[in-house]
């Protein structure tokens, strides 16, 4: 069953507080206020869309971070299905944090 356009904007919301509580285990601050998901997108039929980035192509928790993103978001009401793109383009870096991270971290 279609879901409706408010719907879609109530599952992405949702999305956006579950990664809101997902933290990169070696920085105390959130996938998401990190700047680590540059897009999320929830098609008519459930399927959420999300595209994201680590801090480093070689993070050491790149599989623990992928699984947690991928078991929690399809946890959120309405999603049906997920597709997760694994990306480093463009790379990450500091400027794509929230002013919450910088302010968590200390680097304002």
């Amino acid at each position: 069953m279609a879901v409706t356009p408010e719907d879609i904007l109530n599952i992405e919301k949702d999305i956006v507080y579950t990664l809101k509580n997902i933290y990169d285990p070696e920085i105390p601050v959130n996938i998401y206020d990190l700047g680590l998901v540059y897009e999320i997108d929830v098609d008519p039929d459930g399927t959420a869309n999300i595209r994201m980035t680590l801090t480093a192509p070689n993070c050491p928790m790149a599989d623990m971070l992928v699984e947690e993103v991928q078991t929690q978001v399809r946890k959120v009401n309405g999603v049906t299905d997920l597709n997760l793109t694994l990306t480093f383009n463009p790379p990450w870096s500091r400027d794509m944090m929230s002013q919450e991270a910088l302010l968590e971290l200390g680097m304002l």
